[in-house]
């Protein structure tokens, strides 16, 4: 059966990595968390003083490019692949909110953007990938067979958002994270590099109100029936 390209895009805490994981396992596809680079850049760029202070040095990040090499590595525990920053696994730094509220600022950078769609391409070159990100559909592989935009409130998603800080044991409010998610939002969408939109020929999902199984389901048949056209 031939495989194809399936490209998730959509505003932050919507489920697209939830989603574009089943999906890759059910398909028996590879899954790029495209979102887990741009956060290890941004944790890089945390750790290096670019961003996060009182001012902000992107020329600086932009210099220190070279310097930076991301990989994933198959986590044998969890079964997913955990994003690795300069040799080191960060999988689990670049989830909370620090790196949150940076991440958007660092994602517009043109230059990161360049160094990952580049990177990006390259792990989606033989198809039979789910890629979930911000502008998969637009930017890295606008020739995609399938494309999806997810979307919800920004009420909902700073609920889930919030829920998965505490589980972890971050000390957050949920005004704070409303206001991240919000944030992130004006930022993402008005970027002057690849901002996030949705794609015409996108399918787009509201799951404000739509559970998981339900969710899969549903993109698990287009994709079938894509694939079958294929």
């Amino acid at each position: 059966m031939k495989k194809i390209t399936i490209a998730i895009d959509g505003f932050s805490s919507t489920g697209k990595s939830t989603i574009a994981k089943q999906l890759a396992k059910k398909l028996s596809y590879v899954y790029v968390d495209t979102g887990a680079m741009y956060r290890a850049v941004a944790l890089y760029a945390l750790r290096n003083d670019y961003v996060g202070g009182e001012e902000t040095n992107i020329d600086g990040l932009v210099a220190a490019l070279p310097e930076i090499t991301l990989n994933f590595k198959k986590n044998n525990a969890t079964g997913n692949a955990d994003v690795f920053l300069n040799g080191e696994n960060v999988e689990d730094e670049i989830r909370t909110l620090r790196v949150s509220n940076v991440v958007s600022v660092v994602a517009a950078v043109s230059e990161v953007r360049q160094k990952l769609v580049e990177q990006q391409q390259k792990m989606g070159s033989e198809k039979g990938v789910v890629m979930d990100g911000r502008d998969i559909g637009t930017v890295v592989f606008p020739d995609a067979e399938l494309k999806l935009f997810m979307t919800a409130s920004a009420y909902k998603r700073a609920v889930r958002r919030y829920k998965e800080l505490i589980d972890k044991g971050e000390t957050v409010s949920y005004d704070e994270v409303l206001k991240n998610v919000q944030e992130r939002d004006r930022i993402d969408a008005t970027r002057e590099d690849s901002p996030l939109v949705k794609a015409e020929d996108a399918i787009e999902f509201d799951n404000s109100d739509m559970g998981i199984e339900e969710q899969f389901e549903r993109i698990y048949n287009f994709a079938l029936r894509i694939i079958e056209k294929a």
